[in-house]
């Protein structure tokens, strides 16, 4: 008896294909690399960076809300053969990354009958980066083309530029960009607290770069910032004004015109927190140092920070701190309580350098 060719199973040119981006939010760019990754696989792996980080211009949407507007852009058959998963960014550390990355793969590929699955890595672009490549040569790469004049920056310029801006575009152009189930999704947030806050950032963005408008090159500014530890503590400040409004912070601010980066951020634990430690301890107390320099690490625009790890001796009573009037209230929060989305910009990861915290998360926000 013929078999009938509808019931077979679709000869697929991989088990496994993946999927890695931050989709911020997802478009139609992505839309095009997911459809022609399930024509490819019978299982799709989506990896949605920058999860379990705070609510910024370039975060605006947390891992949920991305998943769900992702699912949104298919049928239910189509979202049986996609597993969607949270990733969390490690900005100065490749390998936490992509040992991150190959253990979700392997926790979420489906076996292939009596053999090693076939995986991929499918993303946009004339060729994914060599050095992108080279960090995972165990897997093949697939290359879909790029959808012109789409990016998801372009988005957020969009909808951030201002309120009537988004209005705009929401009504008129975001359809040339969006899926109907994300543009709902987008036009949703648009009226939410949050995208309020964040439209609050934007007007103080913009007011930052006014002040640079006519220097002769972009400016780039140097910070510094203290990790401070004792007794499975670290010290953090909660800022109290935007950007980043209730927040956690380590330590730290702008140097002065002539001051070394050790004093500056000496200065700024002595006058804005003052951490009763005597100077020549806190010193004697220095671990390291390092220079963070990931281009997107703040709102500001290009900004350097160095970061300074100072490891106190234990003791059964933290330092005391004494409230500096105006300034943001800094309290000693214990290391297994933190977040990485309760934290301002790239802090936790610098805490994560110095301290080694695991990057294993929850599979949800």
């Amino acid at each position: 008896m013929a078999s009938d060719a509808n019931c077979s199973t679709p000869a697929y040119a991989f088990d496994c294909l993946v999927f890695i981006g931050r989709f911020q939010p997802p478009h139609l760019g992505h839309l095009a690399v997911l459809r022609e990754a399930l024509n490819q696989a019978r299982q799709v792996i989506v990896l949605v960076g920058s999860a379990w980080q705070a609510r910024s211009l370039r975060n605006p949407w947390r891992f949920d809300e991305r998943q769900v507007m992702i699912r949104s852009m298919f049928d239910d058959a189509d979202n049986q053969r996609l597993e969607i998963t949270p990733l969390l960014d490690a900005l100065y550390n490749d390998d936490v990354w992509v040992r991150d990355v190959q253990r979700k793969v392997r926790d979420l590929a489906i076996p292939a009958n009596a053999r090693l699955p076939r995986i991929g890595l499918i993303g946009a672009g004339r060729g994914q980066s060599s050095y992108y490549l080279s960090l995972f040569p165990q897997w093949e790469s697939v290359s879909v083309p790029l959808v012109e004049g789409i990016s998801s920056g372009q988005i957020r310029e969009r909808l951030f530029h201002s309120e009537s801006a988004a209005s705009d575009y929401l009504s008129t152009g975001a359809s040339h960009d969006l899926p109907p189930g994300v543009a709902s999704s987008v036009n949703e947030f648009h009226h939410s607290d949050a995208y309020c806050q964040l439209l609050e950032e934007q007007t103080l963005l913009d007011q930052y770069r006014k002040a640079w408008a006519h220097a002769p090159y972009p400016p780039i500014f140097v910070t510094v910032n203290a990790v401070v530890v004792q007794s499975g503590h670290v010290l953090l400040v909660r800022r109290n004004a935007a950007p980043g409004k209730g927040l956690y912070a380590l330590p730290g601010g702008f140097i002065n015109p002539h001051e070394r980066l050790l004093d500056a951020c000496m200065r700024e634990l002595r006058e804005r927190l003052r951490l009763k430690v005597p100077e020549p301890v806190l010193k004697g107390s220095l671990r390291g140092r390092q220079l963070f320099d990931e281009p997107h690490r703040s709102w500001r625009g290009r900004t350097l920070a160095e970061a300074f790890y100072f490891a106190l001796r234990p003791d059964q009573q933290l330092p005391r701190l004494k409230p500096v009037k105006g300034a943001d209230e800094a309290r000693w929060v214990a290391l297994a309580d933190l977040e990485p989305d309760s934290l301002f910009e790239d802090h936790f990861f610098i805490i994560q350098n110095f301290l080694g915290l695991p990057a294993d998360f929850g599979s949800s926000s």
